[in-house]
């Protein structure tokens, strides 16, 4: 099926999509776009963490260490997969919690972002504010987690492959694609 959201459609959200993936695969960018064309809220976990903490996550990281940051990484998916259907954009460790995946399997729906290393390490290498990337060797740190996550990764219910010649508006079609699959997560309003 061929999803042009440019076109005038008007859809129903069933269910929360939980954009899951690695740093820089585009799940802030694609959740904005994803809602703005869904016309649902979009929330972003990490924001979310940072306004309750009043702290940068990498603050937080370094405050408090990241067990203490995946714990109310895991209350904030909770609470806003109770709320009414939205785009959700996790940060990259947050699918790998088996309670943030059960959690998402039961009030909403996961969706991999799936970018290979190559597109990752070109979004990522000229940001300073990853905290997993702060190593002598970022790249390689990078592929070693890379490696790590993707098996973990792939127990999504969806995956939207990312093309390094796709627009942000064409990977949002993409997503849209892989949801429209789901009638019990998105259709089109009759």
């Amino acid at each position: 099926m061929s999803i042009d959201h440019s076109m005038d459609k008007s859809w129903v959200l069933h269910r929360t999509v939980v954009l899951v993936g690695m740093m820089g695969s585009g799940k802030t960018a694609i959740g904005r776009t994803l809602s703005q064309v869904l016309d649902v809220p979009f929330v972003d976990s990490d924001a979310e963490i940072e306004a309750a903490a009043n702290a940068s996550i990498s603050e937080i990281f370094a405050k408090s260490g990241e067990p203490f940051f995946r714990d109310r990484e895991a209350e904030v998916i909770a609470r806003l997969l109770q709320s009414e259907p939205c785009i959700l954009s996790t940060g990259g460790g947050a699918y790998l919690a088996a309670r943030n995946r059960a959690a998402i399997s039961r009030s909403g729906v996961a969706v991999w972002l799936d970018a290979d290393l190559e597109l990752l390490w070109e979004r990522v290498r000229h940001n300073d504010t990853r905290p997993l990337l702060r190593t002598p060797d970022p790249r390689v740190t990078l592929g070693e987690i890379f490696e790590a996550r993707a098996p973990i990764y792939e127990q999504a219910d969806l995956r939207a492959t990312a093309d390094p010649k796709f627009s942000i508006d064409e990977m949002t079609d993409e997503v849209l694609r892989v949801l429209a699959t789901r009638a019990d997560v998105l259709e089109l309003a009759v």
